[in-house]
């Protein structure tokens, strides 16, 4: 196995084992390469793939800290993950268009405790639940069921859920969204999505779960949404 392969499994089952907590800051590459005993090119290698993966963030001038994730995200890193730049949200996604929502449900849940695992909090707090189609110049080609944690995304009103949530994070409470981890799968949409959806009955759509975090690496969003119309993803790493 490659030296920094080696290095990044390494640190991937100390994530996992619980000796570096969410939030946690790393070792700093001087104190890895005497850990690791090897070069900091090996350290930045091994860095950069834990980063595409989406296990760590980088803070300028902070160091690198353990994103909050969930086990089943933990078993499946680094491969089973894409980073993604696409965190605008729909709204800023589709300039120039009228993009509208249709909210089915905006209530105060308890999570299923899948979902408050890779929220990072407990099956007992209180999160936000949203299921709605979003539109694009009248014609709904999404639908969308997100779990937010009131903690993290507080006072959330209806009007911002039939516009844009992003912005309310971003504009209203000077959060910073800055990735995501998404996983797509192919399947058929059942026969009430197919009637908001305004398509036949078991057409495919192509969903996308997705678990998205601030830039401080809290996990704000957990969201399963199934796209019926021109979704396009795009998978980048960043440094």
């Amino acid at each position: 196995m490659l030296k920094y392969k080696a290095v990044a499994q390494d640190i991937v089952q100390k994530i996992t084992e619980g000796e570096y907590l969410p939030n946690d800051r790393l070792p700093t590459t001087p104190e890895l390469c005497e850990q690791y005993q090897v070069s900091k090119i090996t350290i930045k290698k091994a860095m950069d793939e834990l980063e595409l993966g989406g296990l760590i963030a980088r803070r300028r001038g902070s160091g690198t800290y353990v994103k909050g994730l969930g086990t089943q995200q933990l078993e499946n890193a680094p491969q089973g993950w894409s980073m993604s730049s696409q965190m605008g949200g729909y709204t800023k996604d589709h300039p120039g268009h009228e993009v509208g929502s249709h909210v089915y449900d905006f209530s105060v849940v308890r999570p299923p405790v899948m979902v408050a695992d890779e929220l990072g909090i407990q099956p007992d707090e209180f999160c936000y639940h949203v299921c709605r189609t979003r539109t694009l110049d009248g014609t709904p080609n999404v639908i969308e069921y997100t779990y937010m944690p009131i903690k993290v995304v507080p006072d959330l009103r209806e009007h911002n859920v039939q516009t844009t949530i992003y912005g309310y994070i971003q504009n209203d409470l000077g959060l910073k969204i800055a990735s995501a981890h998404r996983s797509l799968e192919a399947v058929l949409v059942t026969d009430e999505e197919a009637q908001r959806l305004q398509v036949e009955p078991n057409s495919p759509a192509l969903q996308v779960t997705q678990v998205g975090f601030l830039d401080d690496g809290t996990a704000f969003e957990h969201s399963i949404s199934r796209h019926v119309r021109g979704y396009k993803f795009f998978s980048i790493s960043t440094v």
